[in-house]
């Protein structure tokens, strides 16, 4: 019988660049940015690495589909490098077959890592591409990322018979939360921090989205390198061990945008998924024991959603606990204490890896004491990708020892 991979895989090393216009680098650049500071911070060189798993999504712009792209790069002394895209979850989809790996007696030490170069595209949201192409036909031929999520926005409203202005009073909250924390990150895109005047005066993208309702465009890279408990202690015997308790996906079957069951208000795959992923961590109760998260803020009401479907905030409460600072940096559970794919962007490839980087060093205390979570213990990210009818989740989470 399956008993999961909870506490048998643990990430020795993290980095992550400067997520942003970065005109002056290629995405193989990037890759080695962040792919140095992991191997420095994992204490290790490349000849220790046995296998790769890379996340990136724009063939176009990343240069073809295969390994070679980050091979060549990084100059990898030919390790087995697996390429892989799963819609805006490639990040933690190269995560989770690197975890696999080790789980699995495959190899002691992998790594993961993802990138995309999203600025290069010259468009102003996520690009044309033919497997976002194939999805719009699911969905219709006139939709649009900002359009389809608004609607979960007025299907919420309907459903919890919340007022409209008190759901818009509650999202422009969440993109203030976290642009608040993006601002003292040095590794975002975005960091003024903007008022709540200017968050409910923006131009209209989509009806109730404005313009700081929708996560920007931007380049980035990030990187993990995870390895055996008995590996890490060895390397580092006096640091504490951030262990993966649980990695789960969980794709849509159709029943969103082909049946009756869906309501409009909500995503199903994250329901199911963070319910398989809480019993793989051994969480009864995750809005008492999750610390903090990292969630996939692509629209701030993406964020209010998801509050919902992992459990935290009780169906149709997600605004009173939103309004009452409660996801807030010194609230019970920070939620997005990095800023946020509202901050930093959503370079496809790199943004699941890039939440979990926020995870792991706050799980060690890394971070000044300013945007510091307080004594975490289990760290959550939610990584989603695709619309709200029609997309996969993977959730991951994380604790320390």
């Amino acid at each position: 019988m399956a008993e999961g991979i909870r506490d048998k895989v643990v990430i020795l090393g993290m980095g992550c660049t400067r997520f942003g216009e970065r005109w002056d680098m290629s995405g193989g650049d990037l890759l080695v940015e962040s792919f140095t500071e992991a191997l420095e911070d994992a204490g290790i060189e490349k000849k220790d690495l046995q296998a790769v798993w890379l996340g990136v999504h724009i063939d176009e712009i990343n240069i073809g589909k295969g390994g070679t792209y980050a091979s060549n790069a990084m100059h990898l002394p030919f390790l087995p490098v697996t390429r892989l895209d799963n819609f805006c979850a490639s990040g933690t989809e190269a995560f989770r077959g690197a975890v696999y790996g080790v789980a699995s007696g495959a190899c002691d030490i992998a790594l993961a890592i993802g990138v995309e170069k999203l600025k290069d595209t010259g468009y102003g949201g996520l690009p044309d591409s033919p497997a976002f192409g194939q999805e719009m036909v699911m969905v219709g031929p006139n939709a649009t990322a900002p359009g389809m999520f608004a609607q979960l926005a007025t299907a919420y409203a309907a459903k919890h018979k919340i007022p409209m202005e008190r759901v818009k009073e509650a999202i422009t909250h969440v993109s203030w939360k976290s642009h608040q924390n993006g601002a003292k990150n040095p590794r975002a895109h975005l960091r003024k921090a903007v008022t709540k005047e200017q968050i409910m005066g923006s131009p209209m993208v989509a009806y109730p989205l404005g313009l700081f309702d929708c996560c920007g465009v931007s380049d980035g890279s990030a990187a993990a390198i995870v390895c055996t408990p008995e590996i890490a202690k060895k390397l580092k015997p006096n640091d504490p061990l951030v262990r993966v308790k649980a990695l789960q996906i969980a794709v849509s079957s159709g029943e969103e945008a082909q049946f009756d069951k869906w309501d409009g208000a909500s995503v199903m795959t994250t329901r199911a998924a963070s319910k398989r992923a809480y019993e793989e961590a051994g969480i009864k109760n995750p809005r008492e024991e999750i610390s903090m998260m990292e969630v996939h803020d692509c629209f701030s009401i993406t964020e209010l959603c998801t509050m919902e479907d992992l459990g935290i905030s009780p169906n149709g409460g997600a605004p009173e606990d939103v309004l009452g600072g409660f996801y807030d940096l010194d609230g019970q559970i920070p939620c997005q204490p990095d800023g946020g794919l509202k901050c930093f962007g959503h370079p496809i490839g790199a943004s699941g890896i890039r939440m979990i980087f926020e995870m792991y060093n706050q799980l060690l205390g890394r971070w000044p004491e300013d945007r510091a979570v307080k004594d975490p213990k289990f760290g959550l990210t939610h990584n989603l990708g695709g619309v709200p009818n029609n997309n996969v989740c993977s959730i991951a989470i994380f604790g320390v020892d």
